[in-house]
């Protein structure tokens, strides 16, 4: 199975090879990271512009890559809900007969980090600041970071993406039209 991950992040490229290999344990996949423009903005601030930028990964990746199977754009981004900040990711897949997506579960972020967003902070660059860390989003992210590695972001990314994978896992519901 030949994979392009619209990325050259480590934890993105290990998080698709994670799901792929649980996935289809049978299949031998060729996964290659490429840099692709998310088309939004670099930290993007509302659901809406985080699932359009993995999208347009997800898209760029297959325009530069046509001779792949699947396809996948991922970006993480933040929301504001009431008096807090979640960050979240959102998961694109593209594949022969697929165009599906999936979001990963929500973090709500301390309110001193959601303070460094609000004025214009990326989310890594205030994780590695506040905290006083190196490259964190290439690692485990905000997640590991605050929930002491229970949680990381390659293991959040995996499970969203097991989810954008539902059609491939399970074709036939998939395939039933609507009532």
């Amino acid at each position: 199975m030949n994979v392009i991950v619209a990325s050259l992040n480590p934890a993105k490229i290990a998080a698709a090879r994670q799901a792929l290999e649980l996935l289809f344990p049978e299949r031998a996949i060729s996964l290659h990271g490429l840099a692709v423009p998310s088309g939004v903005a670099s930290q993007p601030m509302s659901d809406e512009e985080t699932l359009t930028g993995a999208r347009n990964r997800a898209l760029a990746a297959r325009a530069c890559r046509p001779d792949a199977e699947l396809w996948i754009g991922m970006e993480g981004g933040v929301e504001r809900r009431g008096e807090r900040l979640l960050t979240f990711a959102w998961l694109q897949v593209l594949g022969p007969g697929l165009d599906n997506a999936a979001r990963s579960a929500s973090l709500t972020l301390p309110p001193f980090v959601a303070s460094a967003l609000s004025q214009g902070e990326e989310l890594g660059q205030a994780m590695d600041r506040l905290f006083n860390l190196t490259n964190c989003k290439q690692q485990g992210g905000a997640i590991g970071v605050l929930t002491g590695n229970l949680l990381d972001r390659r293991s959040v990314y995996r499970d969203a993406l097991i989810l954008a994978l539902a059609p491939l896992i399970s074709p036939a519901p998939y395939a039933q039209p609507a009532s």
